[in-house]
């Protein structure tokens, strides 16, 4: 064990948060033997199951669907007084979201861990407090595991209400799509919404501080995304300050400067705000139980096992920083769990997490952008392949979009990989297996992809990183 497990506690190792990091750590714990409690106030799967990932998901299906029966003329698909209301969509989307959360607590079940129902905070010494209903109790482990999560940010000037100025939780729980709608922020969260609202026939504009929409992401994926939703009638200013938005009962006013410096007021409905997100980690007990938090910043500092700065304390998810995404959170939560038990000493490796955005077209990537590895002073090669060159893109009618492969000269390695199109979130996990296995770019070719399919745009793009594609 890593912790201070003895006969004395009443668990081996206690999970505080039911979010993806802690209940799979949870699982993975039971899995392994060890005697497992899971804290959560809230319901099982934390914020990704219950009120973004999944039913986010889930909207994005509806909407690429409503989208596609607006061009069904081509598939010689004809009907009269087409409509498409989000209702029924918002509504799909918290079964979908609900069937979840049930699945997870009898995984927890089947893997015989306590599912404790409280707030849970860190008392020291390996005890966790437990309030619900104004009633505490305490109960210890050799081992504590926080994953607490986060939430959306508000700012001075965009001060989330839930009625007319949304977080992602306010717009994911509308069942009627407004006229218009302002989205402040050009990450996946804002993107994702700009799309569902946009589908639903909602006039949608964004603005994003940066120099472009999805910054995180390759320059060419950014251009092309914002190509494709303006092409859809969407306004998107980017390089643009809010200054100041005012809630009114029937809707908002939004002030802000574009690029040049130009002043801006829009008479919106609703406002989103989708400009981050902050760590859950006031009042969880850490400054009681000594953990320490990150240089500049409010996450829980950890390694690359998952380690606090406390023997037996260990941290996972959104509350620990780095990348806030459920499947970093995830494998953390294995980690943590194994290292616990013994089990294992694999590490998490923070270079190679995916990036996904399911708007469409959907955007995904792994690794260096190309600006990132020229700025590393690497000898790269990059290979484009534009989808219109695949097959089975063009008779699904979807062909917006490519496959980018970095290379490394050195030793044609694949530093980065960017996709922009159909199944790019699926497409991605061929790139993440490479990198993991420090494949290079002619191994990726010679393993045989099927056709017709689009991850035969995998191997084109691998060999347009040789400069030998076949298809362009």
């Amino acid at each position: 064990m890593a912790g201070n497990t003895n006969g004395n506690t009443d668990y081996d190792v206690i999970i505080i948060g039911g979010g993806p990091g802690g209940y799979v750590a949870a699982i993975r714990a039971g899995q392994l033997g060890l005697k497992a409690a899971c804290v959560e106030a809230d319901k099982l799967g934390g914020v990704c199951l219950n009120i973004g990932c999944i039913p986010t998901k889930a909207l994005l299906s509806s909407a690429l669907l409503v989208n596609e029966l607006k061009d069904a003329g081509g598939h010689g698909i004809s009907f009269d007084g087409f409509t498409a209301d989000l209702g029924p969509a918002q509504k799909r989307s918290r079964k979908v979201a609900s069937r979840l959360s049930n699945g997870v607590s009898f995984l927890l079940k089947k893997n015989g861990v306590d599912h404790v129902e409280g707030y849970g905070r860190l008392l020291g010494g390996g005890a966790v407090e437990v309030e619900k209903d104004g009633e505490r109790r305490r109960i210890t482990a050799g081992d504590i595991i926080i994953a607490t999560g986060s939430r959306p940010r508000s700012l001075p000037f965009l001060r989330i209400d839930e009625e007319r100025i949304w977080s992602s939780t306010g717009a994911l729980f509308q069942d009627e799509a407004p006229q218009s709608l302002v989205v402040v922020g050009a990450g996946a969260v804002g993107m994702e919404f700009a799309d569902i609202y946009n589908a639903y026939g909602t006039k949608v504009t964004v603005i994003e501080a940066l120099d472009r929409v999805l910054p995180l992401e390759d320059k060419d994926s950014s251009r092309t995304v914002a190509q494709a939703f303006k092409r859809r009638k969407m306004d998107i200013y980017t390089r643009a300050r809010v200054k100041n938005t005012e809630a009114r009962d029937d809707g908002v006013t939004i002030s802000f400067t574009d690029r040049r410096g130009k002043a801006h007021t829009l008479d919106v409905d609703y406002v989103l705000s989708a400009v981050g997100r902050i760590p859950n980690t006031e009042d969880i007990g850490l400054e009681a139980a000594g953990v320490k938090l990150t240089e500049h910043g409010d996450f829980i500092a950890i390694d690359e096992a998952a380690r606090t700065n406390v023997p037996g304390i260990w941290a996972v998810g959104d509350c620990a920083g780095n990348q806030l995404l459920a499947h970093k959170g995830m494998h953390e939560g294995v980690v943590a769990a194994e290292h616990i038990a013994g089990a294992g000493h694999h590490t998490v490796d923070y270079a190679n997490v995916p990036n996904c955005t399911y708007c469409h077209p959907e955007v995904a990537s792994v690794g260096l952008t190309e600006e990132q590895a020229r700025e590393k002073g690497l000898d790269i090669e990059v290979g484009k392949f534009p989808w219109a060159g695949n097959g089975r893109a063009l008779a699904a009618g979807d062909s917006t979009g490519f496959v980018k492969v970095i290379r490394d000269k050195r030793y044609s390695e694949v530093v980065g990989a960017h996709i922009v199109g159909p199944h790019a979130t699926e497409l991605i996990a061929e790139f993440v297996v490479a990198r993991h296995l420090e494949s290079t770019v002619e191994e990726i070719d010679r393993a045989m992809h099927p056709h017709p399919t689009l991850s035969e745009a995998v191997a084109e793009g691998a060999l347009g990183a040789l400069g030998r594609a076949l298809h362009i």
